[in-house]
């Protein structure tokens, strides 16, 4: 609070909280994945953003829309067609947008990702990073809690509900666990991940579409961020799961038994 010539300026502290969300360009969820030559195939595919980073970003753009957060940046880490994601964010009401450019092609494991993240976030220095808990190309589930733990800050993962306390100070989380629900509490700054229930993703309208072309993107590399990102990991095949077959009618419990034991082979 400052006072100048008579007039008393409360300043807010909640709105001084800037956001990041990072999102990923993925295949798109309803086409069907096909592996040819021991890879995914990509090629001529529809991709989009991922499902639970549109919930992260949907969450961030509420949490300004209530006065909570100043600002809200979208930072994908991926090649050049990965702005098309990017413009998306700025659509649904990020207010810019930073891509990590990689060359086409370039496999960018959660460990390099989580790298990336923390040079950005040491350098920006936002309050909140809100990510989807996975996505959907590889299901690894561990870039939030990777970054978490390089940069030492407290996590909330699988949050089905964000509030804030303490004057925005910390943040509560509630996230669904087996036995019912789990509300954590955090000082700021925290990583939170994004799970389902957290909301339901708007729709960008074709006004904010086009004010999307004008806001904001910055291109960086891995270089200037000062990150190497060779893979940790090698991945020696990728294979289609095996198809299904029909179910078999069986005529009593001994014969059950035998069929789950020599043919199934599952006791």
């Amino acid at each position: 609070m400052y006072a100048r010539r008579g007039f008393v300026l409360a300043v807010s502290s909640e709105m001084s909280l800037r956001v990041l969300v990072p999102v990923k360009r993925v295949v798109d969820y309803a086409v069907k994945i096909r592996v040819v030559g021991g890879k995914v195939d990509t090629a001529n595919v529809k991709h989009s953003m991922n499902p639970f980073d549109e919930i992260a970003v949907e969450e961030a753009v509420r949490l300004k829309e209530k006065k909570t957060a100043a600002e809200v940046i979208a930072l994908t880490v991926g090649p050049a067609k990965s702005q098309e994601t990017l413009r998306t964010a700025l659509a649904m009401g990020a207010d810019n947008a930073v891509h990590i450019e990689v060359p086409e092609g370039q496999e960018i494991q959660p460990l390099q990702v989580a790298k990336l993240l923390r040079a950005y976030v040491e350098k920006e220095k936002p309050g909140l990073v809100i990510l989807g808990k996975q996505a959907i190309d590889d299901d690894a589930g561990q870039t939030g809690q990777l970054l978490a733990g390089l940069l030492n800050w407290p996590q909330a993962t699988f949050a089905s509900k964000i509030e804030f306390a303490d004057a925005a100070k910390k943040i509560l989380v509630t996230r669904e666990i087996d036995g019912g629900l789990e509300t954590v509490e955090a000082p700021l700054p925290a990583i939170v991940t994004a799970d389902l229930r957290l909301n339901e993703p708007r729709y960008a309208t074709l006004p904010n579409i086009m004010k999307a072309k004008k806001k904001p993107l910055t291109k960086i590399t891995p270089a200037d961020l000062g990150v190497d990102i060779t893979p940790s990991i090698d991945v020696l095949s990728v294979s289609e799961p095996p198809k299904r077959v029909g179910g078999k009618k069986v005529e009593s419990v001994d014969e059950l038994v035998d069929k789950l034991k020599n043919e199934a082979g599952v006791i």
